[in-house]
């Protein structure tokens, strides 16, 4: 390949970006009860503007049963259910867009893992009723008539990103959310049209992309951009939920609505490759794809020297995580030629460079960063900590 992180990139239905860094979809810790964004919502992304040349939301239920995927430390996620979301995604695709980069709202429906509505004493959702030995909580099987009406939810949220102003959606079908656990055999026990043979796992995520597809070519601009995003495999040891070969299955059906680009979440990194394969799962994938289908991926890409190589050998786009919460001018710093003054360690002196979420900032501070992964430099935040959202 002969990519430069600086490279303009014209997608395929003509939408442009202005380099290949993209800033990966992360839960910033800032929503409000019901799924509304707050000051510190539309500070945090108005503050990564130039972080990227496409910037990617942090995941919108699109259900009002949906979410809140509740995580400990804070107790709300962002939603894109209700009409009454409007404002304040107006306000975030304005807070990302106002230096010329491309906004992109991530949707998704969290199923079992809307620990929120537990909480809550409200019921939770999935494709069967499984008693997982990771939950502490039951979940309900879906009706027929409550899977339609989530594929729908998908499209009325594409309408409202689209109202809003975003330059796209991205399809969350990955990390164990409710998309991927239909497409899982060992979450999805259905014997219905919804389970049981690859083909009926793969229709509700074909269902889901073309509900989306359609509100797009009804009532966006034409340039207007949809990604889907895949964890290539589901192993749990010996227990497989999909492999590889299944995931490219899905996503060979899934281009053929003409996707702008696929985004593969690659937690063991990058250049990650399946058991007993000489190709990585970037490359697996890109050789299904037809010329005008990008592919983007995310894992261990936390510099620019990650960031290059992923990039030169890879990919079309790399999204970048980390590097992005620390440093908000990230794709600035390397489009200017400064790479080398990325910030790579958080500090009490960074923090406000930062611009981290007060509940970021909570997260962050503590030894255990409440189960998200540990930033450089964390142990010097521990002063910071205030318990505020302690359990």
């Amino acid at each position: 390949m002969s990519n430069q992180l600086t490279d303009h990139v014209t997608l395929r239905h003509g939408a442009t970006l202005n380099n290949r860094i993209v800033m990966s979809p992360m839960q910033t810790h800032s929503g409000l009860k019901g799924g509304f964004a707050s000051d510190d919502t539309i500070q945090y992304y108005s503050a990564r503007s130039q972080a990227a040349g496409m910037l990617i939301t942090e995941f919108h239920y699109v259900s009002e049963n949906g979410g809140p995927a509740y995580v400990p430390g804070y107790p709300e996620q962002l939603g894109a259910y209700s009409d009454a979301h409007l404002e304040g995604l107006r306000k975030t695709a304005q807070a990302l867009k106002k230096d010329g980069n491309k906004a992109i709202l991530q949707i998704h429906h969290a199923g079992r893992a809307a620990v929120g509505r537990h909480v809550n004493g409200l019921d939770v959702v999935a494709p069967s009723a499984i008693d997982f030995s990771f939950l502490d909580y039951p979940v309900r099987e879906l009706t027929l008539t409550e899977i339609d009406d989530i594929i729908l939810d998908f499209g009325k949220a594409t309408k409202r990103a689209i109202d809003a102003g975003f330059d796209g959606v991205e399809i969350h079908g990955a990390n164990h959310y409710l998309i991927q656990q239909f497409f899982s055999k060992l979450s999805n026990l259905r014997t219905d049209k919804w389970g049981g043979s690859l083909e009926n796992r793969m229709a509700f995520p074909l269902a889901v992309v073309k509900e989306v597809k359609a509100i797009v070519d009804e009532y966006a601009p034409k340039d207007f951009i949809i990604g889907y995003r895949i964890s290539p495999e589901e192993l749990h040891g010996k227990n497989v939920g999909y492999d590889y070969k299944e995931a490219l299955s899905l996503i060979s059906e899934v281009i053929k609505y003409e996707l702008d680009y696929i985004h593969l979440s690659l937690w063991a990194g990058y250049n990650s490759k399946p058991e007993n394969s000489e190709k990585s799962y970037a490359e697996l994938f890109r050789e299904i794809f037809d010329d005008k289908t990008k592919l983007l991926i995310v894992g261990g890409i936390f510099g620019e020297d990650t960031a290059t190589d992923a990039i030169e050998n890879y990919a079309d786009l790399i999204a970048v995580a980390r590097g992005t919460l620390i440093d908000p001018n990230f794709a600035k710093k390397v489009t200017e030629g400064k790479g080398d003054t990325i910030l790579h360690k958080i500090s009490p002196e960074t923090v406000e460079y930062s611009h981290l979420t007060p509940g970021l900032l909570e997260a962050f501070s503590r030894e255990d960063s409440l189960g998200l992964p540990p930033l450089p430099g964390g142990e010097s935040i521990r002063t910071l900590h205030t318990g505020k959202y302690d359990i």
